[in-house]
């Protein structure tokens, strides 16, 4: 077949339209007027189940993406609509350049019981989009438009589900905690008004609403609306877009209030670089609020009468969490570890030690097996953090926190006890080159 290229300058222009024809649009079983979908919550990403082409997926929940997009650990990408695919090239968030990728049309899509038989689908070349190692299970791609259009979406970040339900089914409740906001769409994103304190000045602002973000609030830096970081901040890694890695400042805002829900010393992340300069001419856009706010709702998204429904949660007065080492971690391969097993007169003693380093010192007569276990290395470190400063290095892979295997944790929990109370005291063991180490230090935060 003929393929012809295009150039897409930025992911987020690409348009859709609203229609609701059986053959562009997700649809429930006649008999069925909501489906309940349960999701797992990773680093406040919320990840769901997703059949595409009848290969079960995951994929992350984001309102702010407009069509779907494919990663690329999928090899060949052999699951997509061969004979619609066309080569095209992205541009996105990040300080790299274009990515290739294949449009795909005609592929069928599949979430819960609800099911869509001509989705288009963005495949992407970019090897930095693999979320795997940055949240410890495999993330396969991203959706967000094509099902908040054709459903009430209600996310329920305590509980950890969510309900689609058809327009026509859908009945309106409000409550004591909910509060009702309109929505303004532009290239298909949900925008809300919103109000932040910097400098003891009260600034409106327009934010898109983005659950796939998980920090709580970008701005936009821009002096002529007094909207400016202030003296306490630090520089740090923000996280991954399209087109490469994210950097900014982190600092905090007096508060913040959507409505009449306040957050007092809300984090924020000041972004910077030549990356986010079309976001930045997206009329009257002053930045984003992402899932470290809004997990603190109940959400019912209504795209279709352009409104959002906010219901405080358990998670609503919980402290604003970052990393304070300045460790930055991902799940990178994997390492070995032998399980060895001790009989004593009152039973069976069972310990683990981890291969590399103490193989050659446990007797060969003891019983063991041999166990495969994720390998949490740091791929990035903050300057003048208390894990760079007392002598952490790049591509260290930890193995044991404050005298615990790391083994049996998950990458997220190990990302949680980095990122607890300031003065809090951290003891790591490493692996450097088949060398071990131990470091001792402190948690410190860096905006106190």
């Amino acid at each position: 077949m003929n393929r012809w290229v295009s150039i897409l300058f930025f992911l987020l222009m690409i348009t859709g339209h609203f229609t609701y024809s059986q053959g562009n649009r997700f649809a429930l079983p006649s008999n069925m007027d909501s489906d309940k979908i349960p999701f797992q919550l990773i680093n406040n990403l919320i990840i769901i189940p997703v059949e595409v082409n009848n290969v079960e997926l995951s994929f992350i929940l984001d309102s702010g993406v407009n069509k779907p997009i494919l990663f690329n650990i999928l090899d060949g990408f052999d699951i997509i609509d061969e004979q619609t695919k066309e080569t095209i090239y992205l541009k996105g968030l990040g300080e790299g350049e274009v990515v290739e990728a294949v449009k795909s049309k005609n592929n069928i899509f599949k979430i819960g019981d609800a099911v869509k038989f001509n989705q288009t689908i963005y495949a992407v070349y970019n090897t930095g989009l693999d979320y795997a190692p940055k949240l410890g299970m495999p993330i396969h791609g991203i959706i967000g438009y094509d099902l908040f259009k054709d459903f009430v979406v209600e996310i329920n970040y305590a509980k950890k589900h969510l309900k689609i339900i058809k327009h026509a089914d859908y009945k309106e409740r409000l409550c004591n905690k909910c509060e009702k906001h309109s929505l303004r769409f532009f290239n298909n994103k949900p925008y809300l008004k919103a109000e932040v304190t910097l400098e003891d000045k009260n600034i409106p602002i327009n934010v898109l609403i983005d659950t796939g973000a998980s920090d709580a609030l970008w701005l936009f830096e821009d002096e002529s609306k007094d909207i400016v970081s202030t003296d306490n901040y630090f520089e740090d890694f923000l996280g991954y877009g399209l087109s490469g890695s994210l950097y900014g400042k982190r600092s905090k805002v007096e508060s913040l209030s959507i409505g009449a829900f306040q957050f007092n010393e809300s984090l924020v992340a000041f972004p910077e670089g030549s990356s986010i300069e079309t976001l930045r001419r997206i009329k009257d856009r002053n930045g984003t609020v992402g899932a470290e706010i809004l997990k603190r709702f109940n959400i019912t998204f209504n795209y279709k009468e352009e409104s959002v429904i906010l219901k405080k949660n358990n998670f609503f007065r919980k402290e604003f969490k970052y990393n304070k080492s300045g460790i930055d971690l991902e799940h990178n391969g994997f390492r070995v570890v032998k399980d060895y097993y001790y009989t004593l007169d009152n039973g069976r003693l069972h310990f683990n030690i981890d291969v590399s380093e103490y193989i050659t010192n446990i007797p060969s007569s003891e019983n063991y097996r041999l166990d495969v276990k994720p390998a949490f290395q740091v791929v990035k470190l903050r300057e003048n953090s208390p894990a760079k400063n007392i002598g952490i290095e790049l591509g260290d892979i930890i193995l044991e926190v404050n005298g615990k295997d790391v083994k049996d944790y998950t990458l997220q929990h190990v990302i949680d006890i980095l990122s607890g109370k300031d003065g809090k005291k951290i003891r790591l063991l490493i692996e450097r080159q088949n060398k071990i180490f131990e470091y001792k230090f402190q948690l410190k935060d860096m905006l106190k």
